[in-house]
């Protein structure tokens, strides 16, 4: 289905309206961060559960590796993880989410993926802009789709973990390279700062009956998933994001 100009606008339009009932709710302006902004919007409109990522203690440069606030040396998903508080305080609870922000305004927000929540599945940049082509051109439909530099986050229905098996084992081969984000899993949502540079919308959430997002359901898109993955090679790196 190909991007329609009166479609966006009212997408925008959509977006702009959460924005002010954030705003109304709070009794603040939430313009000096928009990360308080995204973590309210996910959490109280979205019913996202949400904590604050570990962030970035050094963005990196001059050909030196980003350094997370973590600490660990070892740390694969620098700036685009939980840390303090851990995956399990996620939250859609508005008071701790504006006391959260409050306190750490550019902290990443991180969605706790599965149970009530959106589930993902991430795959190399490459492949993922070569499968949202693929949709596109068969008039699939596609909901939230959240990029870095190096992967794309494909955000739908949550899922069981029996659901997943029963769906992977009539694949003859899954690659490595595509990541699934279910129950215990996170995603870091768009203007998180990570190793692999700034997350964002490669493809911005539509809204829903319930006003809430969007989101397709999984075997809908898994096989072009799959088969894209596969058809690109993986480069072995150890950044999971």
């Amino acid at each position: 289905m190909r991007e329609i100009l009166g479609r966006r606008r009212s997408l925008r339009a959509w977006g702009q309206l959460q924005g002010r009932r954030f705003r109304a709710r709070s009794g603040r302006s939430t313009h000096r961060s928009p990360m308080r902004s995204t973590a309210l919007t996910a959490a109280t409109e979205w019913q996202w559960p949400i904590v604050p990522g570990a962030a970035l203690a050094s963005s990196g440069g001059r050909g030196e590796a980003a350094v997370c606030a973590c600490r660990d040396p070892e740390c694969v998903v620098p700036g685009a993880h939980p840390f303090d508080p851990v995956l399990l305080a996620a939250t859609t609870d508005e008071a701790m989410v504006g006391w959260w922000w409050n306190n750490r305004p550019d902290a990443p927000v991180i969605l706790a993926t599965g149970g009530p929540a959106p589930c993902a599945l991430s795959l190399p940049a490459v492949a993922g802009a070569r499968a949202l082509a693929t949709f596109d051109a068969a008039g699939v439909r596609v909901g939230p789709v959240v990029a870095t530099p190096t992967r794309f986050s494909v955000l739908v229905e949550p899922y069981a973990l029996e659901e997943l098996g029963e769906l992977l084992y009539a694949q003859d081969r899954v690659p490595s390279s595509l990541r699934f984000h279910g129950g215990g899993g996170y995603v870091a949502l768009p203007g998180a700062l990570t190793g692999a540079g700034r997350a964002r919308w490669e493809r911005e959430p539509e809204p829903g009956t319930d006003g809430r997002p969007w989101l397709p359901r999984m075997e809908t898109l898994l096989d072009v998933l799959v088969e894209e993955s596969a058809a690109t090679p993986d480069t072995g790196s150890r950044l999971a994001y």
